[in-house]
């Protein structure tokens, strides 16, 4: 192919990222034109993807970080011959119900490997997925697992705090199938990156083991020089392209203007004249067309080729079984036996505790699940015995050390899933959720089944203080779409989050676990009762008085209270919730008959937001309304009113009005 047939493949790019913007009134030009040289040569010289066959499991991973240039993303799709992406859909560029929203969502359109526009999480993730195919060569072997991953990086996202995380995890772990083309066009929405930064990215890279170099975005030979470069060498590679944003507008490139806003019809059609682009607006020449599917045929190919290797492959079953879930079959018979060992035994342990115990018989049952914590491993109690640690030396691991990068960890885990084949689970303190939140939030929307475990859930942590006792963070988790929050009373529900969390194929879990022991208080386990959200763990035997709702550790003073109640001759339904998402999932009816009509009391070491719900008129909350203080677990519920006596009273007032 000559350098002309590449230029016009680039030109395709601009021409219909320009009009589909310009269509929109909506949209960012200024990337697409830019880095269109760029992707052109990844996509007609390096890259394997097979538009037939979208989920082809080894094809090579493209990561739009810098997602708000997603007409690049669109526009590549569509001439490579995607089904789903005909010009209609170009033509429909951010309108309601088409398949090219704004940024990539995940989901939406066929080759979208994960939600961008979050800037830096692109890179983040693209962290997880190249972590994956390491992972899994070990596992499978270079025939079935031999790929690469490649991002396509903006300045905002090396500027994001979270590319430190992930370039130093890449760094350290050797992921040396990664592959960041950065576009360094030294513009901001602001203006000019100097107003905003000075770092030497090559040299910010460099030190965390990266492999860097830098290159003129707009010389194809020299990017595929680079990118040769970049794949010989053992380390992650950044390859800085100094590209010109906007890249084709004469009066506008090399601006901040093209940024964000079309480009404008006049000049649309300088822009036309200068890059010798004649075609009307949404047409391609035929010619194009031809050259851009050439690079697809050649995916095809090797998509068959992996086909037929799959086929005459002895480890094809497994390989299979961990792609589409049928390996956590084993889990039901082994989780029912320990379940009834539970009831039995009735240990009195955490929940972090009762999440190990549980993750044994997990992790015994289902080989394709990765475990790991940001540093607080034995606090998180997320090791299992016969785990490893992956590492650089040994990608046959299952657990992952990811350091203090909470962040990175759960970008990360969002990369391991969508990468596929592998079921991560990540730990760490339940209050440093809030430096994982962007990444659950976008497990939520991508609709990705990650576990995170957070441990250390309540004041019930004790003398480490405020600063670590998440009063706030259970409510705040639960406001976000999407995402079962899990606080269970015992191993019992402990077990069951687990299989809930083990069974979601479009759910992220959050389990949030206790510190302290806390005695087994369900006295069967032939059910899943955790799936329906909230249940009657104790009911009276006539009429209810009152009813006591609670969560994760305040379910053994509600049962302590409702005794005391009892006493006194009132009688207290006890109702368990561990899991409010679950519970509004349920049928009206099953919700009124749990809620019952008498009063209601709430009981939960966190704040009140979100409880009113289900409280209705003639109720109380025991809970907190401020931050914690340090002291011992036992003095804080004290101070606090958290309760059985407070309980107990609460009860009688309600009772009295």
């Amino acid at each position: 192919m000559t350098q002309a047939n590449e230029k016009m493949m680039a030109n395709a790019i601009r021409a219909l990222a320009m009009d589909a913007i310009q269509k929109a009134n909506s949209g960012h030009p200024g990337m697409p034109m830019g880095m269109a040289d760029v992707a052109s040569v990844l996509f007609n010289r390096f890259i394997n993807v097979d538009p037939t066959a979208p989920k082809w499991a080894n094809r090579d991973r493209f990561v739009l970080s810098a997602g708000h240039g997603s007409m690049l993303l669109y526009s590549i799709h569509h001439l490579l011959g995607y089904a789903d992406m005909d010009m209609d859909q170009i033509r429909n560029f951010r309108q309601m119900g088409s398949r090219t929203a704004g940024h990539p969502e995940y989901g939406h359109a066929d080759g979208i490997e994960t939600t961008t526009g979050p800037l830096g999480q692109g890179v983040a993730t693209a962290v997880g997925m190249a972590l994956g195919e390491r992972m899994q060569n070990a596992r499978f072997g270079d025939d079935l697992v031999n790929h690469w991953t490649y991002v396509i990086a903006g300045d905002g996202c090396l500027m994001e705090g979270i590319s430190h995380e992930a370039i130093d995890l890449a760094g350290h772990l050797g992921l040396g199938r990664l592959i960041v083309l950065w576009d360094d066009n030294d513009i901001t929405i602001d203006g000019s990156t100097n107003i905003s930064t000075s770092t030497d990215q090559l040299a910010r890279f460099t030190a965390a083991g990266w492999h860097a170099a830098r290159v003129d975005g707009h010389d194809a030979d020299a990017v595929a020089a680079a990118i040769t470069a970049a794949r010989a060498d053992g380390r992650p590679s950044l390859i800085a392209c100094k590209t010109i944003i906007g890249f084709g507008a004469p009066n506008k490139q090399g601006t901040s203007a093209t940024h964000g806003a079309p480009l404008g019809d006049a000049e649309i059609a300088a822009a036309r004249d200068v890059l010798g682009w004649d075609a009307a607006p949404f047409d391609v020449p035929a010619a194009v067309y031809t050259d851009w599917h050439a690079a697809a045929a050649r995916g095809n190919a090797a998509r068959t080729d992996w086909d037929a290797t799959l086929a005459a492959s002895d480890k094809a079953a497994a390989f299979s079984a961990a792609l589409d879930g049928s390996d956590r079959a084993a889990l039901a018979a082994a989780m029912a036996d320990y379940k009834a060992g539970l009831v039995a035994d009735k240990p009195k342990v955490a929940t972090r505790k009762s999440s190990e115990m549980a993750l044994e018989i997990v992790n015994g049952a289902i080989s394709s699940m990765v475990g790991g914590s940001a540093d607080l491993t034995g606090s998180n109690n997320t090791r299992t015995s016969g785990m490893t640690a992956v590492s650089k030396e040994n990608y046959a691991g299952d657990y992952i050390n990811y350091g203090v990068r909470e962040f990175e960890m759960a970008a990360a885990m969002n990369g391991l899933s969508l990468y596929g084949g592998l079921r991560p689970y990540g730990g760490t303190f339940l209050v440093f959720a809030d430096y994982c939140r962007p990444a659950i939030r976008l497990s939520a929307l991508m609709g990705k089944p990650v576990t995170y475990v957070m441990t250390h859930d309540s004041i019930g942590l004790g003398e480490d203080g405020p600063t670590h006792q998440p009063v706030e963070t259970i409510a705040s988790l639960r406001c976000m779409p999407n995402v079962a929050v899990v606080r269970p009373a015992d191993a019992v529900e402990t077990a069951e989050a687990w299989e809930l969390a083990i069974a979601s194929d479009t759910t992220p879990y959050v389990l949030c676990l206790s510190r302290q022991g806390l005695p087994t208080v369900r006295n069967d386990a032939t059910t899943n009762q955790t799936a329906l959200g909230a249940y009657v763990l104790r009911e009276t035997k006539g009429a209810r008085d009152i009813t006591l709702i609670a969560t994760g550790s305040e379910v053994e003073l509600a049962l302590n209270a409702a005794d005391a109640l009892a006493a006194d001759g009132i009688s207290a339904a006890v109702v368990s919730a561990p899991c409010l998402e679950l519970f509004d999932a349920q049928s009206a009816d099953y919700r009124a008959a749990v809620l019952g009509t008498a009063p209601r009391i709430a009981i939960e070491a966190g704040v009140q937001q979100g409880w009113d719900k289900y409280l209705g008129e003639n109720s109380a909350f025991i809970g907190m309304n401020s931050f914690g203080a340090s002291a011992p677990a036992g003095e804080l519920f004290e101070h606090f009113g958290i309760t059985a006596a407070a309980t107990v009273a609460a009860a009688k007032s309600l009772l009295q009005e």
